[in-house]
């Protein structure tokens, strides 16, 4: 487990007051992200705490006593794309990590072939980040849910997806190969220029 970095702690605490720098960690299933953002947490990072996504699908296949449909999709992601822009201007000072951001939605639109919403295309021009760090995959599934959202041979599909929709809106992403949560979080705060949070071990 990571432990809080006293020179990172340091620098997170003189962030609070400036501008908000926002950086979202993003991959397809199956990458370490829930780990990763856990990662975050124990660093003392501020970060989102869950996904959205994830408890909204549950909560719309509850209702609808099945697992989501491509015609159920609008309704949800449109859903999903309300509580990411909540998020996003909730956030109005110092560094913050995003459990998936806002173009996540065009690599899951992409892939139950569904063209972006025009509100998704607006909110993508309006709320930026400043970073984005995907995921290379790992092998084993994270969550149930994930069986149902993309099969093992399809896994790659939604990664390429994912990817994808964060270029079409016009970002270069940063790309974090398979590795252990500390490794992953230390070689992301080298990036962005932050201390290394396993330093303070």
């Amino acid at each position: 487990m990571t432990s809080i970095n006293p020179n990172l702690s340091a620098v997170l605490a003189a962030a609070e007051t400036g501008d908000p720098r926002r950086y979202v960690i993003t991959g397809g299933p199956s990458s370490g992200k829930d780990d990763l953002i856990s990662a975050v947490h124990a660093a003392g990072i501020p970060c989102m705490v869950d996904e959205p996504g994830r408890e909204i699908y549950r909560k719309h296949r509850e209702r609808l006593g099945r697992h989501l449909r491509k015609e159920d999709r609008r309704e949800y992601s449109l859903e999903v794309l309300e509580a990411f822009v909540a998020e996003h201007t909730s956030h109005v000072h110092g560094i913050r990590f995003y459990n998936r951001g806002i173009p996540d939605g065009y690599g899951w639109e992409g892939f139950f072939g569904l063209k972006p919403t025009l509100e998704l295309e607006e909110a993508t021009k309006r709320y930026r980040y400043d970073a984005i760090f995907v995921l290379d995959p790992l092998d084993t599934f994270e969550d149930p849910d994930d069986i149902v959202w993309a099969k093992d041979r399809e896994i790659r599909r939604v990664h390429e997806l994912i990817v994808q929709g964060y270029y079409d809106a016009g970002y270069e992403p940063v790309f974090v190969a398979a590795d252990s949560a500390t490794a992953r979080l230390d070689f992301i705060c080298a990036n962005l220029r932050l201390p290394k949070p396993s330093r303070g071990a």
